[in-house]
């Protein structure tokens, strides 16, 4: 019942739904970092994509992002990611994303190193990251360095920018459902500064303003917070204090009421020990929680809640041009509960609380960059990650058919179980010459936490587990190759990377499984293998009137688990054949520039029903196997363009015009089935789209 309600409230907040008829539908088918005392400036050097002994990292700046369409006029730095070889979206009204064959949640999200577990605002259709106080993004998804770990397939770290530390600053926007203002300035000019940004969208406001009948009594938006101070306390150290909150509501009064939000906070101290070794100390809190309501004939209440406290402490080491260390340790306290229930919401009676699970995540990690010769340079390192599944609760015992035959209560503090796993990395690139390379890497990598989704697009109130005494934690082993080259002095970059990568302890869902309401999920759960492989390829213009990128992606992603499928390998969901990228930003002049995002992917793998048969006069739909189909191919064309209307020294200001989807493609965000009205021994596909063409026009400011 909790599963059918909370779908419900997904398809309602999606707004409005274009349904269709559709016709055969299931047919088979390296950043250079420069730190100062008060400051952090990050640059990218002309020949980065050959020098560079990292393979599969995209580095994206806030300038790039700034210049390409946008959605409803909210620059986002993950829809921009999206557009990199690779990387696949999950789809229209989601930035969950799937890299290099590997699940939504198998990614780790960083703010200022701080993990999140839910990236997205109004249900995927923007992301938790204001544009005005980043300072850019790094996405590892081939030689993950040692540092990073916790998450199978990549890191995705955004970093806030420090706040003018010599006079005050006011940036900001207006758009058609959604404004932004940060304010930024010293707190003691020239020693320590600090940012403040805020967001909200009030497009059921506008709504309501303008009489549009299904706007009223209801409510939807979303606002978030942005905040970092920066103190030189001398000129060997520096404190840094950052925060995030942002929170997401929808209401129809009297009927339905939910929310979604995330709140962290975390402390780092910089310390310079001397001209070599840096010491850098973190602390942090993270904490994500669902509610919703309904009363539909009687009170439904449900809420879940994720907290992570953690702390890290690392080292980086130069003693030389030629070489560098970096080495630290890092843990982190997880508390989840996964999902409070309550009918009739006075009768403790109707209740249904799961078990609250808790568990200590812990790593060592070292590595060392080294340049040995003139044509090659080797970065290699090791994590040892370490997770213990803490009691507070009932643990289970199954049998060979995962039915439950005993269980188990561990106290608070308690350890139930606990798993190692040593997590090598090596990487190494050989220059040819100044224009060319080869690169290769290998990078093994576990995740102990990982998500059940109520939808293959993903929901926020999609229920976050953890290993346990039955479930291992999962890994992986990636071996990566590719040649890199730059034309023309740098102002054009070929890449072509080819990966495969082998999973272990992959989770699916048994049929008919039930994860909403069970607190022994493993019985709904069974795991196997993975893999996946593919190549990518990329061109990049950097300079010039005219910049921008064409990628292709081919690639292939399977699962193999005993009672799935016949025990046979099957596409997983995320398995997309083709995935093709174009963009491009034209500067027409000083006052105008254009750009434009042409996307094109293959649908994804997916179950639909291969007959029906009929029990005691009710339809019923028969699968004959695991994501045997393939959804309808997507593609998109977004249109920009952004007139400068004033730009000084002190004053900048510009208007910003997009097309989202500009030739109207209806792209398949859901599609069901139905029996036909007129004939009952039919079955009709019905396609439901979110968005055909969606104009928007924003004005930014800055002085």
């Amino acid at each position: 019942m909790f599963h059918h309600t909370t779908r419900c409230i997904i398809l309602f907040s999606a707004a409005v739904l274009c349904t269709i008829p559709l016709q055969a539908a299931a047919q088979h088918d390296s950043t250079r970092v420069v730190e100062a005392e008060s400051v952090v400036v990050t640059a990218r050097a002309p020949d980065t994509n050959v020098a560079s002994p990292q393979t599969g990292v995209e580095t994206m700046t806030v300038r790039q992002m700034n210049r390409l369409p946008v959605l409803f006029g909210e620059r986002d730095i993950i829809k921009t990611i999206l557009l990199t070889p690779g990387v696949k979206t999950s789809g229209d009204g989601s930035t969950g994303f799937y890299v290099r064959g590997g699940t939504a949640d198998q990614n780790q999200v960083m703010l200022d190193h701080v993990p999140l577990y839910n990236a997205s605002h109004m249900i995927g259709f923007f992301s938790t990251f204001n544009s005005d106080v980043l300072q850019g993004v790094t996405l590892y998804k081939g030689s993950i360095p040692a540092q990073f770990g916790e998450r199978l397939s990549s890191v995705l770290d955004v970093r806030q920018r420090n706040g003018n530390n010599e006079r005050i600053g006011v940036t900001g926007g207006i758009g058609l459902i959604s404004s932004r203002l940060s304010i930024e300035g010293p707190i003691q000019k020239g020693r320590s500064s600090f940012i403040v940004a805020a967001r909200r969208t009030y497009a059921d406001f506008i709504l309501h303003v303008l009489g549009v009948d299904e706007a009223k009594d209801k409510k939807l938006y979303f606002y978030d917070l942005n905040a970092r101070a920066t103190f030189d306390l001398s000129s060997r150290d520096q404190l840094t204090f950052s925060g995030y909150f942002g929170k997401d509501k929808l209401e129809v009064e009297d009927a339905m009421g939910t929310s979604w939000g995330t709140g962290l906070a975390s402390l780092r101290w910089r310390h310079i020990v001397n001209d070599n070794l840096y010491s850098y100390t973190s602390l942090f809190y993270n904490r994500y929680k669902y509610e919703y309501g309904m009363s539909l004939g009687m009170d439904l209440y449900g809420q879940g809640v994720t907290t992570d406290y953690g702390g890290r402490q690392e080292f980086v080491y130069t003693p030389s041009e030629r070489s560098q260390w970096t080495f630290g340790l890092s843990s982190t306290y997880h508390d989840i509960a996964p999902g409070d229930f309550r009918l009739n919401s006075s009768e403790q009676s109707n209740a249904l609380n799961l078990y609250h699970r808790y568990s200590l995540e812990s790593a060592l990690y070292a590595s060392g960059q080294f340049k040995i010769g003139k044509h090659l340079e080797v970065i290699a390192g090791m994590r040892l990650s370490a997770f213990m599944v803490m009691g507070g609760g009932e643990y289970y015992t199954l049998d060979a058919n995962r039915n439950v035959t005993d269980s188990t209560w561990y106290g608070r503090g308690q350890v139930v179980k606990t798993y190692i796993n040593p997590e090598p990395r090596l990487s190494a690139v050989w220059k040819f010459n100044e224009r060319s390379s080869a690169k290769a890497a290998y990078t093994r990598t576990s995740q102990s936490l990982f998500l059940l989704s109520y939808m293959a697009q993903g929901t926020p109130y999609d229920r976050w587990a953890s290993a346990n005494n039955n479930l291992r934690p999962q890994t992986a082993d990636q071996v990566s190759l590719g040649y890199f080259r730059n034309f023309a002095d740098n102002r054009y970059e070929l890449s072509i990377e080819a990966y495969y990568k082998a999973m272990h302890n992959q989770l699916d869902y048994r049929d008919n499984a039930d994860i909403a309401t069970r607190n022994v999920i493993e019985t709904e759960l069974l795991s196997g293998h993975g893999r996946a492989y593919g190549i990518e390829l990329a061109l990049h213009k950097r300079t010039g009137r005219l910049t921008g990128w064409v990628s292709y992606t081919w690639s292939k992603t399977e699962k193999q688990i005993d009672g799935i499928n016949n025990d046979q390998w099957y596409p997983a969901y995320q398995d997309r054949t083709h995935d093709i990228s174009v963009v491009g930003v034209w500067d027409v002049s000083p006052k105008w520039s254009l750009s434009f995002a042409w996307v094109y992917y293959t649908g994804n793998a997916i179950t639909y029903p291969s007959g029906k048969y009929t029990i005691n006069g009710k339809d019923v739909m028969y699968y004959a196997e695991r994501n045997g189909y393939r959804a309808p191919a997507y593609h998109r064309l977004d249109l920009g363009a952004t007139c400068t209307l004033k730009k000084t020294k002190r004053y900048e200001s510009e208007l910003v015009f997009s097309l989202y989807n500009a030739y109207g493609r209806r792209n398949a965000y859901m599609i069901s089935f139905r029996t036909d009205d007129d004939d009952p021994s039919k079955t009709t596909a019905y396609r439901y789209t979110l968005f055909t063409f969606v104009p928007s026009v924003s004005w930014n400011f800055k002085f």
